[in-house]
């Protein structure tokens, strides 16, 4: 490569102090102000970009966890009431009435919930309303991008305005596909909050470290506490902010990189005994989360537990180069537990240590690229399962936050690299060609995945194109036809909907034979059939197998129903005798769940002697 095409490659120039006194307003350098009034054509297009892309949304109503954390949350129903409640207590407890533990470490995120109580007070239940909102503070987070990119890498004075590494960065971030689910979902703004707020603390750091502004020494720790209080994962920017300081700020001491550390470090501390001090803990109760659906490790060797977390720090990397496909359920087994031997796991470790090994070499020479790598996986690790476990293998809103560090690092490579490895010609032609074809294909592919997000039935349809070995894919889309069904009146086309249902739940049975919601949602199905065709036969041997794997409230309401009618005395007196006394009382040992079902079945045939000489022998 000749010298000539070095020399004329735009050069990015480090970050400097503006020259004005510390505390005062700067009139010069990279804070001074009307930056917005100078930048608005791009401010412009991020702003109205994301309204571009999810417009759709606002027509949709509320799936999935919105119903934890706004629509059936009690505390949120309350209003402004109910904001006291939300900082007080877990996050779940406002849906679910009592503090329950579901998963590890339960979870504190009182920010994003306070704020649908607001709205609620204002508007009562409106989710257009949330989804425009959730919009809104998502081009606003792709706006703050370009500014605190602006910072780190300022472009050359002559470049336009539409092919520098801050624009570009953040029109990648506002495009990207992976941010589908925390912008369409509307429980995603946990996530919009506290990536919104870390930016907007790191911003303020870098601030007060070059002008020691007080304004900023309060905003920081203030803005970085928000980040905290919508979801934890923001606690990763304790090390992203002194990290930015080191590298774009070259007049950075042991002094600066201290006060901006201890800036984000003590909002850290306060959140952290917030936190134990409303949940109860730290990061355990010391209860054992045995569910799968909540512990995807539960049936894995520790080999294969960190051999899987491995493979999915690589299949994040190739989700943020080549987004498809998409879904929300990466429960098991749609992620697949795996061994070391299998090259997803040792590919990927070869992946992530090459990358975070040669951001480690370049440091000095090349801050943005190091920057990014440094960033992307110090924001991953903390949802990885590496840190804590977080309640299923990956899921693609971990990556939004990370994102941030893809975006940068590609920007830099087009905008900055390609011209000085190529020509400046050369290099720019070939960088919006791949701009080009990204922008569209994630723009694409971005306005064709919201509409999954349209509603429940719209969700699980696609899930299940794609998580077809999961469990909780499985069963949502069965349980989303059985609901269907339940609403049809025609008969026919009733039981076509349950015909439709019953192999989906089935092999989520097969994959996880202890699923409680897949039980009661195939025993919901077989009585569905027993009330078109009245065979007992059919029926039952359902409802044993749920006693025996895991028992359900439905089971037993059933059970009660068909008491009550008098009919199949044989078979049901029976099955009594065999789950009550056969199985929990001689094999289990069992004699609270042993005496239930002989007494129910006592109240059904008070006569029968078999039953009566079973309950005597119960203890």
């Amino acid at each position: 490569m000749s010298s000539s095409k070095k020399s004329t490659a735009p050069k990015a120039k480090p970050t400097t102090a503006p020259a004005s006194a510390p505390g005062r307003k700067p009139t010069s350098g990279p804070f001074a102000g009307g930056f917005w009034m100078q930048h608005r054509w791009p401010a412009l297009v991020l702003l109205i970009l994301p309204m571009i892309l999810y417009f759709q949304s606002m027509g949709f109503g509320y799936v999935l966890d919105d119903k934890i954390v706004l629509s059936e949350n009690k505390f949120v129903q309350q209003g402004s009431k109910g904001i006291k409640d939300i900082f007080a207590t877990e996050s779940f407890t406002g849906f679910l009435g009592e503090q329950k533990d579901l998963v590890v470490g339960a979870r504190y995120r009182p920010l994003s919930i306070a704020t649908f109580a607001i709205e609620h007070q204002l508007f009562g239940n409106k989710p257009g309303l949330s989804h425009g909102i959730n919009i809104l503070l998502y081009a606003l987070t792709a706006m703050l991008l370009y500014r605190l990119f602006f910072l780190l890498v300022p472009p050359p004075k002559d470049a336009t305005w539409f092919f520098t590494v801050p624009f570009v960065g953040a029109l990648l971030f506002a495009l990207h596909p992976v941010h589908t689910e925390v912008v369409a979902n509307i429980k995603g703004r946990d996530e919009i909050l506290a990536l919104l707020f870390a930016l907007a603390s790191t911003y303020a750091v870098l601030r007060y470290s070059a002008t020691q502004s007080i304004m900023w020494l309060i905003g920081a720790p203030a803005l970085f506490l928000l980040a905290l209080l919508a979801k934890e994962n923001a606690l990763a920017f304790a090390a992203v902010a002194p990290l930015a300081i080191l590298l774009f700020q070259p007049d950075a001491d042991v002094k600066k990189l201290g006060v901006g550390s201890a800036l984000m470090l003590a909002p850290a501390v306060v959140f952290v005994l917030i936190r134990a001090s409303v949940i109860g803990y730290l990061l355990s109760s010391g209860k054992e989360v045995t569910d799968l659906m909540n512990n995807p490790f539960v049936e894995a060797t520790q080999g294969q537990k960190y051999a899987t977390i491995t493979m999915t720090l690589g299949w994040y990397l190739k989700l943020l180069v080549y987004p498809h496909p998409l879904t929300h359920d990466y429960y098991p087994y749609h992620v697949p537990l795996v061994e070391w031997s299998d090259w997803r796991a040792w590919g990927s470790l070869v992946l992530v240590a090459g990358l975070l090994g040669y951001a480690g070499f370049i440091w000095r020479r090349s801050k943005v690229m190091a920057f990014s790598i440094f960033y992307f996986f110090i924001t991953l690790a903390i949802v990885s399962n590496l840190v804590f476990p977080v309640g299923t293998f990956m899921n693609e809103r971990f990556i939004y936050m990370p994102s941030v560090g893809f975006c940068l690092l590609v920007a830099y490579l087009l905008v900055q690299k390609l011209p000085e490895w190529l020509s400046v010609k050369t290099g720019q032609m070939v960088a919006y060609g791949v701009l080009g074809v990204m922008g569209l294909g994630f723009a694409v592919r971005t306005v064709t995945r919201v509409p999954a997000w349209e509603n429940t039935a719209s969700l699980e349809a696609a899930s299940i194109q794609v998580s077809y070995n999961s469990a909780r894919s499985n069963q949502y889309y069965a349980y989303s036809l059985y609901e269907k069904a339940l609403q049809e009146k025609d008969p026919v086309k009733q039981k076509a909907l349950y015909d439709e249902a019953w192999p989906y739940v089935n092999k989520a049975l097969e994959i996880y034979p202890a699923y409680y919601d897949a039980h009661t949602c195939r025993d919901g199905i077989a009585a569905a059939y027993y009330q078109q065709d009245g065979d007992i036969s059919k029926l039952l041997p359902y409802f044993e197998n749920t006693l025996r794997t895991k028992p359900t409230d439905f089971v037993d309401q059933y059970l009660e129903y068909l008491s009550k009618r008098g009919q199949h005395l044989p078979e049901l007196t029976e099955f009594f005798h065999r789950i009550g006394f056969d199985y929990f009382w001689s094999e289990k040992r069992d004699g609270v769940r042993a005496k239930k079902y002989l007494q129910m079945g006592l109240r059904l045939a008070p006569g029968d002697t078999r039953l009566a000489i079973d309950l005597a022998a119960v203890k």
